[in-house]
């Protein structure tokens, strides 16, 4: 045991307790953390910022605006219901379309007016909360799966976690959606992540349940060498999400739209830490040297610029990479 904790210690792995101590606690001041807890503040803040975000269809906050739901929900091509104050994919509606008096899921499934309702009920009451709070629920535009990632998602939508420090992007995956997952993007119920090269953009070696994969489990098609449009912006997104909150480690989730481009999904102050498994390299080093940067003189340019520069320069080092698990 003493053996495999030095063994991590040496390639740079960080565990929850560091995270929490030395990067959230510290950079994450608590009377900020409202703006990436509260979904629908995030967003408003992002859009303020000219940070696309999926469009907002309405918020439903307590019975008298249940009345209001068959409207709000009146998109032929779909729509997502989800728990502004949710944690890790709970208690998330995503509706494809109309289906024979009801709506159909992203899983296939179809799901009534009134069971809809109940779930909504549901996360007004705090079901899938943080802490357990009374909450909202947010209807959203559904967002339309581009397909340079078809290949390896299994029927949701991919999307792609950024780890930002005080507004330097140090790590990177793409995060696909399996059976498992039930067409989630979410590595707690069986997602796929794949690390992504934050230089050029190009996916790498990928990760299921910690375990280290190389194809998608249910497409059986390579995860490597896979291309994300638009980096730069994405990186950029990232990256600016810090001026947005003034919180300083957060994760910065980005979904790519076929129509749209990379928009904002949401916000987290408490980032996972698998992403060290998914890019095979601990988060210590790059950390360290992201926060010796003064970065609040750079601008989020600069400050990708920057970010660019340390992936490179880890790679020419040979940085230690994390051993199959």
């Amino acid at each position: 045991m003493l053996k495999t904790y030095q063994a991590l210690r040496r390639n740079g792995v960080i565990g929850i307790n560091e995270r929490n101590i030395t990067y959230v606690n510290a950079l994450n001041p608590r009377k900020l953390l409202v703006r990436v807890d509260n979904k629908l503040l995030t967003k408003q803040l992002a859009q303020a910022a000219d940070i696309p975000t999926p469009e907002l269809y309405g918020v439903i906050a307590n019975a008298r605006d249940m009345k209001h739901l068959p409207e709000m929900i009146n998109h032929p091509d779909g729509f997502v219901v989800k728990p502004a104050h949710g944690s890790q994919g709970k208690g998330i509606i995503v509706v494809d379309g109309p289906l024979k008096g009801g709506w159909r899921l992203s899983s296939g499934r179809r799901i009534k007016l009134e069971d809809m309702k109940f779930q909504i009920n549901n996360m007004i009451s705090g079901m899938y909360s943080l802490g357990g709070q009374t909450d909202m629920a947010m209807i959203e535009y559904r967002v339309k799966f581009d397909d340079v990632f078809g290949k390896v998602s299994f029927k949701g939508v991919p999307d792609m976690r950024v780890i930002v420090l005080k507004g330097v992007p140090v790590f990177a995956m793409l995060r696909l959606p399996t059976a498992e997952s039930d067409g989630k993007a979410n590595l707690h119920k069986g997602g796929v992540g794949a690390g992504i090269d934050l230089a050029t953009g190009l996916t790498m070696r990928a990760m299921q349940h910690d375990q280290l994969i190389d194809v998608h489990p249910d497409t059986a098609h390579p995860l490597e060498n896979i291309q994300a449009p638009y980096w730069d912006d994405i990186l950029l997104m990232a990256a600016r999400s810090y001026d947005v909150t003034g919180l300083g480690y957060i994760g910065v989730d980005i979904v790519l739209d076929r129509e749209k481009g990379p928009l904002l999904l949401e916000l987290n102050a408490r980032p996972g830490i698998s992403i060290q498994i998914a890019n095979r390299r601990g988060l210590r080093f790059v950390l360290e040297k992201a926060g010796a940067l003064a970065s609040d003189k750079l601008t989020a340019e600069e400050r990708v610029a920057f970010a660019k520069t340390l992936s490179e320069k880890a790679a020419d080092a040979g940085e230690p990479v994390i051993a199959p698990v």
